[in-house]
């Protein structure tokens, strides 16, 4: 998810920051738009808030409980669907494949994620 990988990104350069006085001339352009583009579009931004996504508390992460894809788990964490129809209209997959029994399922799959993202 991109929240990841600013959390990536943002330790890097403080590990860059450490090593150089001079911290621009050890990261690139490409470095500095990707950590700018990631931290732009992140839905959360606490690492972790982060974490909770992945790693929900006393049961499997909100995401991978349901069995969805890394590609699935990555939609959904990124672009925060408000409604069942926008989850399933973003990865059709995860009503396609029967992991879910009913819509009540997404939607409480999306509940879910939005108290996480509310708390934040």
């Amino acid at each position: 998810m991109n929240c990841e990988v600013a959390l990536i990104l943002d330790k890097k350069y403080e590990q860059l920051q450490n090593i150089s006085d001079d911290p621009l001339s050890q990261t690139s352009q490409v470095f500095e738009k990707s950590l700018q583009y990631v931290k732009r579009f992140s839905r959360y931004k606490n690492s972790e808030t982060v974490k909770q996504v992945r790693e929900y508390p006393s049961f499997q992460t909100v995401l991978s409980r349901n069995r969805l894809a890394e590609f699935e788990l990555c939609v959904l964490g990124n672009l925060c669907p408000e409604t069942v129809e926008e989850a399933i209209a973003m990865v059709p997959t995860i009503k396609t494949k029967g992991r879910f029994e009913d819509d009540d399922a997404i939607e409480k799959m999306l509940h879910d994620l939005s108290l996480i993202k509310k708390f934040e």
